[in-house]
């Protein structure tokens, strides 16, 4: 599966109300949970609060300024170990001013809570979001039972990115409708932005959910953040002119993009370590392969880091990819993906021979698709 569910799952947005801090406390039963047992309240990677559990009962009590989710983890051991990968025992609540109960038989997996307004809203979204996490998880479990020798043959992947594409629709289309419902909620404000970890956010899309946010969403300081993005989206929406940037080859080239200014170019944003965009390299190439006589280049740009420079060069080599390369080799900073508001990879730009964006994170028959329709004989 792609790379944006995970940290979707294991990451908050943190949103931040310009307000006063406010106290909160989250109650817990959970059976007959006791020692060694700790609850820890985590937002991403960071440890907000930890108690110990006795008779199943415990106690958080904390002050914030954010108007937030966070997650609560059991161990049973007491130790936390690593908040890298699957989190285990958990469940999400979302911060708000007052007293939030969990109550479980057992475990937090297994948690109901009430609480607040915000509360209830998360709930909300979640009973709305049910029926793709569903989804998700019966292709997951289906997809293991397939033999290894079969997950590796391209046809099988090529069958995994389009049926997780189909997954992440699903699940996109459900919380962006809970969002359009409900413009007053933090709840909206929360997910919008934690849509950016699922869904390559696109201007058409969250540009209209965003304005239609109340002007105290808005005007807050994370609704302002996101306001940013928003504006940053539209300058390379579909119909923008394409923002130039230059890169060097691994051989010290700099190419610009505007030297294909007279062909349709696919930019394609990638990296060595990309699981996902190692696996849509071949449909690249099989697009690039049809029409690279028809007045079409692809311009590879890497988000690998120059400590990674030999992985990067590889990379190329392995996979065999014969279109011009480049990079500035600075990660996520890479220059070039921060001008076109890349937060996620794979991801594309088709440019016409103008320099004006056509199409944004073409996949597979998408990609050919496209090419169909604009690229001529």
């Amino acid at each position: 599966m792609k790379q944006y569910l995970l940290p979707l799952l294991l990451t908050v947005s943190g949103l931040a109300q310009a307000q006063q801090p406010f106290s909160y406390t989250i109650k817990g039963q959970l059976g007959k949970v006791s020692a060694p047992a700790k609850v820890y309240l985590v937002r991403g990677l960071t440890v907000l609060d930890s108690t110990a559990v006795k008779n199943g009962a415990f106690e958080l009590k904390g002050t914030t300024g954010e108007l937030s989710t966070a997650d609560l983890i059991l161990r049973k051991s007491g130790r936390l170990g690593s908040l890298y990968g699957p989190l285990g025992d958990r469940t999400r609540v979302f911060l708000e001013p007052g007293t939030i109960a969990v109550t479980s038989p057992d475990s937090l997996a297994h948690a109901t809570m009430k609480g607040g307004p915000n509360t209830t809203d998360y709930l909300r979204l979640g009973e709305a979001l049910k029926p793709a996490i569903a989804s998700m998880q019966a292709f997951g479990a289906e997809s293991m039972k397939v033999p290894e020798s079969q997950r590796q043959s391209p046809a099988f992947k090529e069958r995994m990115q389009a049926a997780f594409a189909g997954l992440n629709k699903q699940f996109g289309d459900a919380t962006y409708a809970f969002i359009k419902m409900n413009p007053n909620s933090w709840v909206s404000l929360d997910a919008l932005q934690g849509m950016q970890m699922m869904d390559l956010p696109q201007y058409a899309t969250v540009a209209p959910l965003y304005e239609a946010l109340s002007p105290e969403l808005r005007n807050s300081a994370a609704g302002r953040k996101y306001g940013e993005l928003v504006k940053g989206l539209k300058a390379v929406a579909v119909g923008a002119l394409a923002p130039d940037f230059s890169q060097q080859t691994p051989d010290g080239k700099t190419v610009s993009l505007r030297d294909y200014r007279g062909k349709y170019v696919l930019v394609d944003f990638w990296a060595s370590w990309c699981g996902p965009c190692r696996q849509e390299n071949p449909a690249v190439i099989k697009a690039y392969n049809e029409y690279k006589g028809r007045n079409f280049e692809v311009l590879g740009v890497s988000l690998d880091e120059a400590k990674n420079r030999a992985k990067w060069v590889k990379a190329i080599a392995d996979d065999q990819l014969p279109w011009a390369q480049v990079s500035d080799l600075k990660g996520w900073e890479n220059a070039a993906a921060r001008q076109y508001q890349v937060t996620g990879i794979p991801q594309n730009f088709l440019i016409d021979p103008n320099g004006k964006i056509l199409a944004i994170n073409l996949k597979g028959e998408e990609l050919r698709a496209a090419l169909a329709q604009y690229v001529r004989p």
